[in-house]
C-alpha cells in the first residue's frame, strides 16, 4: 500500500516581536504526517503548540517556511483561495465548541457546506450523526445539549466535508472524565472508520497516549516522544 503524506512543514517559523523582544513561538519546525495517522502534539502552556496548529490550519500565516496540506502549498494561496481550501480540506475542533447558539445541532453541522454553497451528502450526515450518537439531538439548540454533546456536534461539523486534516485544539479541555473518554473514543472511531487524519493538541499526556504518535513541543521546537 502506498503511503501518502497529507501534511508537511518545511523550516516553519512564527516570530512575534522584533530584536531582543522577539519570541520564536514556532522555531524551524519540520513535520510530516501521513494520511490516516492520529498524531498528538503535547506541550506546556506557551510552548507553541496552539500557534503551530493555527499555522497548519491556515488560521495564521508563518513568518517563514512552508506548509503543504494534501500537496497544496497553503502559504502561496491568497486570502480568498485559502478560505475556500480551509473550509473544504481542514476541519477544526476547539476546546469551547464554537457553535452558533441560534442554530440547531444539524444546522451547525451543515454550516461548512452551506457556506460553500452546496448540499451536504445526506448519507454522510446521517452516518456521522449515528456514529457520534447524536441523531436524536439533531434538532436541539446548543444550550439544550450537554458539553459532551456540543463537542460531538463540533466534531461532526469538522468531519462533514471529509477534510484532509482534522485539527483538535484541547478537544477535551472543557469536559469531565466521562465525556473526555467518550470524545477520545469518537476521535479514534473517526480515525479508524473514515481513515481520518487527526492532529490533536493537548497538555495531557494520558490523553495523548490514545494517538499513534506523540510529538512534544517546547519553546517552539519539536521532538518525537
Amino acid at each position: 500500500m502506498d503511503i501518502m503524506e497529507i501534511l508537511r512543514t518545511e523550516n516553519l517559523c512564527k516570530i512575534y516581536g522584533t530584536g531582543e523582544n522577539a519570541v520564536h513561538a514556532v522555531d524551524n519546525v519540520n513535520l510530516s504526517v501521513e494520511k490516516g495517522e492520529f498524531v498528538a502534539i503535547v506541550g506546556a502552556s506557551g510552548s507553541g503548540k496552539s500557534t503551530l496548529m493555527h499555522l497548519i490550519g491556515g488560521v495564521d500565516r508563518p513568518t517563514s517556511g512552508k506548509i503543504f496540506v494534501d500537496g497544496q502549498d497553503i502559504g502561496a494561496m491568497n486570502a480568498d483561495k485559502l478560505a475556500i481550501f480551509r473550509r473544504r480540506q481542514i476541519g477544526i475542533v476547539y476546546q469551547f465548541y464554537n457553535l452558533i447558539p441560534i442554530l440547531t445541532a444539524e444546522e451547525n453541522i451543515m454550516l461548512p457546506c452551506n457556506l460553500d454553497g452546496r448540499e451536504a451528502d445526506e448519507n454522510r450526515l446521517n452516518d456521522i450523526l449515528n456514529s457520534l450518537n447524536i441523531a436524536d439531538r439533531r434538532h436541539n439548540l446548543p444550550n439544550e445539549l450537554s458539553g459532551g454533546q456540543q463537542q460531538r456536534v463540533s466534531i461532526a461539523r469538522a468531519l462533514i466535508n471529509n477534510p484532509a486534516l482534522l485539527l483538535c485544539d484541547e478537544p477535551t479541555g472543557n469536559l469531565d472524565s466521562k465525556a473526555t473518554d467518550d470524545i477520545m473514543h469518537i476521535l479514534k472511531l473517526a480515525n479508524q472508520s473514515y481513515n481520518q487524519t487527526i492532529i490533536m493538541i493537548t497538555h495531557d499526556l494520558e490523553i495523548a497516549k490514545d494517538a499513534d504518535r506523540i510529538i512534544r513541543i517546547q519553546d517552539g521546537k519539536i521532538e518525537e516522544v
